[in-house]
């Protein structure tokens, strides 16, 4: 097998599938010591033609290709597509539309998040070879073995692709997974610009001078890793940043005194940088520091046992569909149930509250029980017992 190596070979075979319905897409790249994806090895397949290009190769230009990203005429199919999404995003090619057949096979009954290889086994009664998967992509010449094996990961997606989606339209779920797909395909969700990488993380605490410090910081270490092109971690552990918005250290011995700071970490090339930051911040924390909204609704002190019994009839109710309870309602959707019944959340709205939110409601008036039966839930109605007569006078 011979990948494609030329942009004249590119743009061959993109004008084969430039008509095509749709484009199953997958990706081959490397990220374990870098901040940005190195793209080698892009794999697709449409229904008249399949190839694997090599992006690596010498003097290739992709535009030929992420034009068809591009092309909203064209359904593009990927399985788990956010790191897909991703690269292509960072190479201004966001691939609209999308159909992701993992976030299909959640409602299509196969489960949370779905291994590839695992739904091809279910649904095509194939046994993919997977003795490549743990390889090194940058490396050339691949071997016949690793062109077979990409190229298997879209002709195989391609044959799913319709399988799936004739079984969402025949169950009338085809929109319960479009929501989903359009959010994958979000530009915020690969939001690079460093004042924005606080965003990102879980700040503990609300004053103006911690949030200051926070921001400044996540935005050091979002630059400087992208610079250095190495992994937000090495460069910096989020726990450090949460210990130093606390502390606020303006020099280098309170820098060192952080327990969660690498030891020497001032004296390094980072420290006089991060320290600049901090005191950047604090010139002005009022101004700089991320307005957060805070919960206007007190936690019901009884919100935990609620969020436990939601739950279960969460669990309950995705059986019954068939569906897997992530696309239904996540921890976070239940916590806001349990506090707010007109909570702005996805599980309160369309088919979701259909599905689930206004059992959810009318569980926490009691107006639902769940009742084990077996190793199964039942939901069940309450029948309230009708109130007395008023005794007559």
């Amino acid at each position: 097998m011979t990948p494609i190596t030329t942009t004249a070979e590119l743009a061959v075979f993109c004008d084969k599938i430039k008509g095509q319905p749709f484009v199953a897409v997958d990706t081959e790249f490397m990220r374990e010591t870098t901040y940005w994806p190195k793209l080698c090895l892009i794999q697709a397949a449409a229904p008249n033609a399949d190839a694997v290009i090599d992006p690596l190769a010498d003097g290739i230009d992709l535009e030929p290709f992420l034009e068809i990203l591009r092309d909203e005429k064209i359904l593009k199919v990927f399985h788990a597509a956010r790191q897909d999404v991703e690269i292509f995003n960072n190479l201004k090619a966001m691939p609209r539309p999308l159909f992701d057949t993992q976030i299909a096979a959640m409602a299509a009954g196969f489960g949370e998040q779905i291994a590839y290889d695992a739904l091809v086994r279910q649904m095509l009664k194939i046994e993919l070879d997977k003795s490549s998967r743990f390889t090194d992509w940058a490396r050339r010449p691949l071997s016949d073995n690793q062109l077979t094996y990409a190229l298997a990961d879209v002709t195989h997606l391609a044959d799913l692709y319709p399988k799936l989606h004739a079984r969402l339209e025949k169950e009338g779920r085809l929109a319960w997974v479009t929501d989903e797909m359009a959010n994958v395909t979000d530009p915020a969700n690969y939001d690079v610009d460093p004042e924005n990488a606080w965003k990102r993380l879980r700040p503990r605490r609300h004053t103006a001078k911690y949030l200051a410090v926070y921001r400044a910081v996540a935005a050091w270490r979002e630059r400087t890793a992208q610079l250095r092109d190495q992994p937000r971690g090495r460069i910096l552990k989020d726990e450090a940043i949460d210990e130093i918005a606390t502390q606020a250290p303006t020099d280098a011995d309170a820098l060192d005194r952080l327990r969660s700071v690498p030891k020497g970490f001032s004296g390094s090339r980072f420290g006089p940088d991060l320290l600049t930051a901090v005191r950047e911040a604090l010139k002005d924390p009022e101004a700089y520091a991320p307005v957060i909204e805070k919960n206007k609704q007190q936690p019901s002190p009884a919100a935990g046992a609620v969020v436990e019994l939601l739950k279960v009839l969460l669990k309950a109710r995705a059986e019954e569909a068939g569906v897997a309870t992530k696309l239904i309602a996540t921890v976070a959707d239940l916590e806001q149930i349990a506090n707010d019944d007109e909570a702005p959340t996805a599980a309160l709205k369309g088919w979701r509250r259909e599905a689930f939110g206004e059992d959810a409601l009318k569980l926490k008036r009691g107006e639902l029980a769940l009742v084990l039966d077996g190793a199964r839930v039942r939901v069940v109605e309450v029948r309230r017992a009708p109130k007395a007569a008023a005794a007559a006078g």
